[in-house]
Formats: structure tokens, C-alpha cells, sequence
């Protein structure tokens, strides 16, 4: 067997022939990348006096610290997202409040519409706005075409913005579900469902062409408590009544530069060099400066932070697990929640003694039920150990409540969606495509039952009813946990199950859920539940950062302008792919569904809220 510095050097070496006879940048090249490796201090980007945090709201913003696997490729295929986790971006504005080198946070807001966070991480990051704000510093907010999701973050600021040729949308939130129904009776691909739950609305889209009466119902339930936070949190800030909000959106939706002033949405209308103009007033900058004196958020997440209090060292731990993504059988891929592979890290959180407490971070709508059951096992063995502590994301639903159920407590977010407690099976079959091609099957048995799993024919009544015994065991089981995890009587939890999704306030209301509160909040409540005080520190999981990061210990960027290879150039993608994309996405969650069952508890295939 070898060593692991054997194993260690042949990985490096590996690495680095790979740059050497994919990039031809030569030996030359190569050693300065080692150089500045080896040169450089960990004393973080220089921060100048009375500097500017540029937020770019088109930042793509991940539950999780965002994986640096391949940091060679990176480095040489000039491929670079701006992407920053949830939790560092919330670090990183507190930093910013406490540092007198920093006057103010500018919002650009200018390419907005595709950082892909969600309402009730947009909640947290608008909260840390306010707290920087009431500390006396300033947020400028500066856009040309708005839209509901950048806006909720963006009226935070002290002054808003807006482009003379901008446009601003108000006209509410919506969902439009695609429905495949009339696809597969088109080509011949025949669909069975079994189900529990009259709210259980993953299934329609491949059954139905429109909404069902009770699909409709939720979906509208949650969208107005959604839209409800957004008119209070918008209209507070801006000190405009809900109400007027919502006169706005009904009567307005879409408003020029003028009519946004004039409804009191925006404050000013200027170009962005009157807004740069201002801002270097603001930091002092000199009048034939480029630009304002500035640094990026994701840059200045790289500063110390010790100088002003906020590195914790300690030996107590309170573990974050990420739970981000499709819940699936196994190891699970990236962007997974493989259950194997997440039950080992409980597993290995629980006998770590230095591990005090856990927080198990759900942004999930669902997936394999066999899967959750594997974590879920964990996470109450854990529990019995240590607090496990549950803050719930944009989306912590059927699979992603099943494995927070049972732990200590619960905190969601009011824009959180959650709930769908309900479980359901899908049987496809190809008879009639492959019989109007001429293909046919035949069949030989040992047993009635033998070729059940066949995609040659439709299921039998017989059958189908194996399958809803199957679906209606794992139902009631769904439904035991959260009695049980929750203390609520089992006929309260079937009254509320069905299938329904629940915003965070109406979850609260009905007892899924126990606080309204972020990932901040919750790692509070677990330090306090754990008796640490401020004696903590915490480490994340999965643990994501690669190899080659941790041995060169420098930035993508830094590596790229050491090789003098460009900055790479962020991509922009008009409408129209933008909608293939989501098709894409649609029909990419059949190839997640793995559960050895194929009974899956998870939320409506393509609730998204617009």
C-alpha cells in the first residue's frame, strides 16, 4: 500500500503533467505558478480607507460553499462562475459592518436576474442589509431592468437607482407548471400512478394537462404567503403601504423610470456615472480616478477578519451538513444528497467528540424515500448524542422534511417552502410506441409476478395494487416520524400531510416547524443548546475544497494572471435558452429517480415561483 505522501506526490505530479500536455504552457509558466504558491500570505486582498462593497446581485449564490474541484482546468480553460456560498456572503456583510474601512455596500444590480437563490436565502442576506445599514453606513442600489427577486433585495438601500431607460416589474409572483401529459399520450409512452395524498402533485405534470383542483388550491396558498413577505418586507423599507403595493402590481405591473419615482419605488433616476460620480464623493476618491474606491464581495470575503473579532478558534465544533439538492439512492453525484454518503458524515459527526452540536442545512425538495430513510436514521442516532439542530432553506419539502423531522428543532424561513408530506410511484411503459414501430415482447414466467418490472405493457390491477400497498406503507411511516419527531398527535399529522406544501409561516402555524429564522439563527440556538458560549467553531460538510486549492493556496484568478491567460468572461444567456434550459432541468429530475422501491417522496416536479 502507499503512503499517503506517495499518494500525495503522485497526485501533484499527476496535476501538473495534465497543465504541462493540455495548456502547452511550459516549464516557465510552471514554475512561477509554484512561486507565487509559495509566496504568497495569507494576509488577504488590501482593503483601502472609506472603500465600497460591490455586491453584484447576479453573484450565483449556492446553500453550500460552492465546490473548487479541477482549480487547474479553471486556470486554464478561463471557465470561472461568481459564485459564493450563502453562509460566507452573510460572514462577509457582518464583516463589512463591523470594519471602519468600509463606508458602504453598492448593490449592482445592473445584470441581476440569475443568482439562483431563492426567497428565503434572499431573507437572510436582506436582514444582514438592514443590520449594515443600522450601524450608520450606506447601501446604494443602482439597476436598469428590476425584477420581483433582485427588488426585494435591493429595496434595502438608503437610495435606489434606476436607469432613465430602465424598467421595473411589480406585477406579483406566479407559477406555470409544465405538463408532459399530452406528450406521452402523443408518442406512445403509457404512464401508472400510485399515490397517497390528495395534494401529492409531483405526478401531474405526466397524468394531467392543467392543474388539479387541489394542486391549484396550494400552489395559490403558498404563492400569496410568499407574496404577502415580499409586499410587507418591500413596503416597509420603501415606507409604502401593502396595499399600495399590491394597487401597484394590479394596475401598474411594469413601470418606466418615472413611474417608479413617482410611486415612491425608486429614488432617483440617473446613469451609472452619476451614480459612480456620487459614490466617489462618498469614499473620497479623487476626482480623475477611474472609478470609485472599491473592492468585490467575493474579494473582501477573503480578508481576515481576526482584527475585528470575528475568527473563531476553538476546539469545540458545531458541524453545518449541507443537504443541498435531489435526495438519491447511494453515493448521490454533485448537486446530489446521496443517502450512503450522508449517513457516513452523520455517522462520523456523531463519534467525533470535538463535534458538539450539529446543524443540518436542508435546501432539498425530495427524492428517493429509501434515501431519506438512510439519513434519517442517522440523524436521530445523532440527535441522541448531541443536539441536531434543522434550518430549513428555500426548500426543505416530502424528503427534505422526512430527514429533518426528528431532530431538536426547526427553523424555516417564512418564503421557505416545506411540507408535501406525501409519497408516490410512477410506472412507465412503451407498449404502444414500440407496437406502432412494429416491436412487440412475449413473455415466460416462474410466477405470477415475475415480470412485473416490465416497460413492455401497462400493470394489471393486481399489480398496481402491490405497488399502492407498497406506496401506502411508506405513507404511514412518513407520517409516524413526524408524529413522533414533531409530538404531534398522528391525526393532526394526517389532517396536515396529504402531499400539501406549506410556506414557513403557515408551517409554523401548524406546528412543522418551530422558529422563523436563518442558518445564523439556528447556529446560535445550537450553540446555546450545546453550552458553549462563545467557546465555538464552525466547520462545514461536506468538505469540498480540492486538492490543488489547498496545496497552491491562491486564487483561480491569481493562478490565471500569474500565466498570463485573460480573465475569463462571465456568460450571458438570452431568454430563449434560458427557457430550454429549464425544460432541461424538468426532465433531468427522471434521471435522478433511483429509489430500489421506486417509491419517492418529493416535492412538485416544477413548482417555481416567478
Amino acid at each position: 500500500m502507499r503512503t499517503f505522501f506517495q499518494q500525495t506526490f503522485a497526485s501533484l505530479v499527476g496535476s501538473l503533467l495534465g497543465l504541462i500536455i493540455f495548456s502547452g504552457i511550459g516549464a516557465t509558466g510552471l514554475f512561477l505558478l509554484l512561486f507565487a504558491a509559495a509566496s504568497s500570505k495569507d494576509t488577504g486582498p488590501e482593503v483601502k480607507e472609506k472603500s465600497m462593497i460591490v455586491f453584484d446581485l447576479s453573484m450565483n449564490i449556492t446553500d453550500g460553499e460552492p465546490k473548487t474541484d479541477g482549480f487547474i482546468q479553471k486556470v486554464v480553460s478561463g471557465v470561472e462562475e461568481n459564485r459564493m456560498g450563502l453562509r460566507s456572503v452573510l460572514d462577509t456583510l457582518e464583516k463589512a459592518r463591523r470594519d471602519p474601512r468600509i463606508v458602504g455596500i453598492y448593490l449592482d444590480a445592473s445584470q441581476a436576474g440569475s443568482n439562483g437563490a431563492g426567497y428565503a436565502s434572499l431573507k437572510e442576506i436582506r436582514q444582514e442589509l438592514q443590520k449594515f445599514r443600522a450601524a450608520g453606513k450606506k447601501v446604494i442600489a443602482y439597476g436598469k431592468d428590476w425584477e420581483e427577486k433582485d427588488y426585494y433585495l435591493s429595496s434595502v438601500a438608503d437610495t435606489v437607482v434606476l436607469n432613465p431607460l430602465g424598467m421595473m416589474e411589480v406585477n406579483g409572483l406566479s407559477s406555470q407548471p409544465m405538463f408532459l401529459a399530452g406528450a406521452l399520450e402523443k408518442y406512445g409512452i403509457g404512464v401508472q400512478v400510485v399515490r397517497v395524498g390528495k395534494f401529492k402533485g409531483a405526478v401531474e405534470p405526466f397524468i394531467l394537462k392543467q392543474l388539479s383542483p387541489e394542486n391549484r388550491e396550494q400552489t395559490q396558498k403558498l404563492l400569496d404567503d410568499v407574496w404577502r413577505e415580499w409586499r410587507n418586507a418591500v413596503g416597509a423599507s420603501r415606507k409604502i403601504e401593502p396595499q399600495k403595493v399590491q394597487a401597484i402590481a394590479d394596475n401598474q405591473a411594469v413601470l418606466e423610470a418615472p413611474q417608479a419615482k413617482s410611486n415612491g419605488l425608486v429614488d432617483r433616476v440617473a446613469y451609472l456615472d452619476e451614480v459612480v460620480s456620487d459614490l466617489k464623493k462618498l469614499t473620497d476618491s479623487d476626482k480623475d480616478d477611474k472609478t470609485f474606491r472599491q473592492i468585490s464581495l467575493s474579494e473582501y470575503a477573503q480578508v481576515p477578519g481576526k482584527s475585528l473579532g470575528l475568527e473563531r478558534k476553538s476546539k469545540n465544533k458545531i458541524a453545518v451538513v449541507y443537504a443541498e439538492g435531489e435526495i438519491v439512492d447511494g453515493k448521490g453525484g454533485d448537486g446530489e444528497v446521496g443517502g450512503d454518503r450522508y449517513a457516513k458524515i452523520f455517522n462520523k459527526l456523531r463519534q467525533d467528540d470535538d463535534v458538539k452540536a450539529v446543524i443540518l442545512r436542508v435546501n432539498s425538495p425530495g427524492g428517493s424515500a429509501t434515501a431519506a430513510e438512510v439519513m434519517q436514521r442517522e440523524v436521530r442516532l445523532t440527535r441522541q448524542v448531541k443536539p441536531v439542530v434543522v434550518s430549513m432553506g428555500d426548500v426543505a419539502a416530502s424528503g427534505g422534511y422526512w430527514i429533518a423531522s426528528d431532530s431538536n428543532r426547526i427553523f424555516a424561513e417564512p418564503n421557505t417552502i416545506t411540507g408535501s408530506i406525501g409519497v408516490f410511484g410512477l410506472l412507465f411503459n412503451g407498449q404502444k410506441l414500440a407496437n406502432d414501430h412494429g416491436v412487440t415482447w412475449d413473455s415466460v414466467k416462474t410466477g405470477r409476478y415475475a415480470d412485473s418490472q416490465t416497460v413492455s405493457r401497462p400493470k394489471s390491477p393486481e399489480e398496481l395494487a402491490l405497488y399502492q400497498r407498497s406506496v401506502n406503507r411508506i405513507y404511514n411511516m412518513f407520517l409516524n416520524k413526524v408524529s413522533q419527531g414533531r409530538k404531534l398527535p398522528g391525526t393532526r399529522v394526517a389532517e396536515i400531510a396529504q402531499g400539501r406544501v406549506w410556506s414557513g409561516t403557515a408551517a409554523k402555524e401548524i406546528g412543522l416547524v418551530d422558529e422563523i429564522g436563518g442558518l445564523s439563527a439556528a447556529i446560535e440556538y445550537a450553540a446555546k443548546q450545546a453550552k458553549l458560549g462563545k467557546d465555538w467553531q464552525v466547520k462545514e460538510y461536506p468538505q469540498n475544497t480540492s486538492f490543488e486549492e489547498r496545496f497552491f493556496g491562491i486564487s483561480t484568478q491569481e493562478a490565471r494572471s500569474v500565466l498570463g491567460i485573460p480573465k475569463a468572461q462571465v456568460q450571458q444567456s438570452n431568454p430563449l435558452t434560458a427557457e430550454f434550459a429549464k425544460l432541461q432541468e424538468e426532465l433531468s429530475v427522471m434521471q435522478k429517480m433511483n429509489d430500489p422501491q421506486g417509491v419517492y417522496a418529493r416535492l412538485p416536479f416544477n413548482l417555481k415561483i416567478e
